[in-house]
């Protein structure tokens, strides 16, 4: 008689077999095999033991990579750890479990099996898997929170009447695109979006979610969509830092915070990243995601060819540009010098050789800065062997240049100003070798 399980182990790995089937001859690394993953992973399939209909290309990879190095033995699935076990609970503890969550209905599974435990009721030989338990409770509907039980939040729904009253940014996972150096690195979508019209004053995909990556982006949205009032972001490291911090205050932008782990306040963006994922990210070609640059051409072509134009049903019909029209006529726009607004900027100690460092290079400062606590403004998008701007006890103090160390080999070194000094007077210069000369050959004249 066949065991279950390994009928269904084969059932998978025969499935698993057949996706890859037309890849398992082509030689690792063959051209277009990238290609040929997308669109296996664009299609619905019947999963065995699954209700999922999807398969992500990286998974589809992993299975090539196993039949390669052992076969079809190694699609099979793992064996279940508790193989040749009981798995239905008792039920004097499914009851002991079930009673307990239905008195701390808050408590976790975790805890749930600890004071199921402190009860007596469960053998203490027993073993409980909390996926065992999660299972049992999520069969008795104990595991979904009730909409209608009093919590104690107040959430209410909210709406700006306004463009450029309130807008809010978040970052969202994306997917892995070419970095042209042969890889594949995995890309985060920054996004804004006015709360009032739903338009998104800019987004981006880039390689990071730092606060590095965060400017530039809230900077094109300035120069595109005005200035808001407000910015609600997200609890992270990158809208919690200094830089970001900074640049609101010298705009008069209100930098809010969401509350931990609660992002129902951020549902409109939340909800644009579903609009994204449903329909911008499951129609990308190979060749849109070949490079970052083609990722983001491709991501503004939909922002503003398709969602900029689309009616929404939160704005009583009409389209984010639409309504954009209508309550937009109040944002302000940034006066110049925004460029200079966003340099970041650092303390440095200068070295004894008039260098300071930054991001791995070397920079030289005027001579009189040695010693001294300054600080370097500076972009991280421009090339590294771009002046920074140098400032000493909140003043100017000239630029900080890439250091050349061979070309100071053929630099005169410049001597320290003693007029510089309140009272000290300037000393008397030592004879050069040759006046020393002189002054002997005088003496033994005399002594001649």
């Amino acid at each position: 008689m066949s065991d279950p399980d390994d009928d269904h182990r084969q059932t998978v790995a025969l499935f698993r077999h057949g996706v890859i089937a037309d890849l398992v001859r082509l030689p690792p690394g063959s051209p277009g095999i990238t290609a040929q993953l997308q669109a296996k992973a664009s299609k619905d399939y019947t999963i065995p033991g699954s209700r999922r209909t999807r398969v992500a290309p990286e998974t589809i990879r992993d299975w090539l990579k196993r039949y390669r190095r052992g076969g079809f033995t190694a699609l099979l699935p793992k064996p279940r750890a508790d193989r040749g076990q009981p798995r239905r609970l008792p039920d004097t503890v499914a009851e002991a479990l079930i009673a307990v969550k239905e008195r701390y209905p808050k408590l976790s599974v975790r805890l749930v099996i600890e004071r199921a435990r402190e009860s007596g009721r469960i053998p203490t030989d027993l073993a409980l898997p909390s996926s065992t338990v999660h299972r049992l409770l999520t069969r008795e509907g104990l595991m979904v929170s009730k909409t209608d039980a009093p919590t104690g939040v107040d959430r209410r729904r909210f709406a700006f009447k306004y463009a450029g009253e309130l807008w809010m940014s978040d970052v969202m996972h994306g997917i892995t695109v070419g970095d042209g150096q042969g890889r594949r690195r995995k890309t985060y979508l920054i996004a804004f979006i006015d709360d009032a019209t739903r338009v998104v004053p800019y987004a981006t995909f880039a390689f990071s979610e730092n606060t590095v990556a965060f400017l530039p982006v809230l900077k094109q949205a300035l120069i595109r969509r005005g200035i808001p009032e407000r910015l609600y972001v997200d609890n992270g490291a990158n809208y919690r830092s200094r830089q970001l911090a900074l640049v609101c205050a010298k705009l008069g932008v209100a930098l809010i915070h969401a509350r931990p782990h609660q992002p129902q306040g951020k549902g409109k963006i939340e909800r644009w990243f579903r609009t994204v994922r449903a329909t911008l990210l499951t129609q990308l070609t190979a060749t849109d995601t070949a490079s970052l640059e083609a990722l983001n051409r491709r991501l503004w072509a939909f922002i503003e060819g398709e969602y900029h134009h689309t009616p929404h049903r939160g704005l009583d019909g009409n389209t984010p540009l639409e309504q954009w029209a209508l309550v937009g006529d109040q944002v302000r726009f940034p006066d110049a010098g925004l460029d200079e607004l966003f340099l970041f900027e650092v303390k440095r100690k200068v070295m004894n050789d008039r260098t300071v460092s930054l991001n791995g290079h070397v920079y030289e400062v005027d001579a009189m800065l040695v010693g001294e606590t300054v600080i370097l403004r500076y972009d991280p998008a421009v090339p590294p062997s771009r002046p920074l701007a140098v400032v000493h006890q909140s003043k100017p103090a000239g630029q900080a240049t890439l250091l050349d160390a061979y070309a100071n080999t053929t630099v005169r070194r410049d001597r320290p100003s003693w007029r510089l000094e309140t009272d000290t007077p300037a000393p008397e210069p030592l004879p050069s070798r040759l006046a020393l000369g002189a002054f002997a050959n005088h003496r033994n004249e005399e002594d001649a």
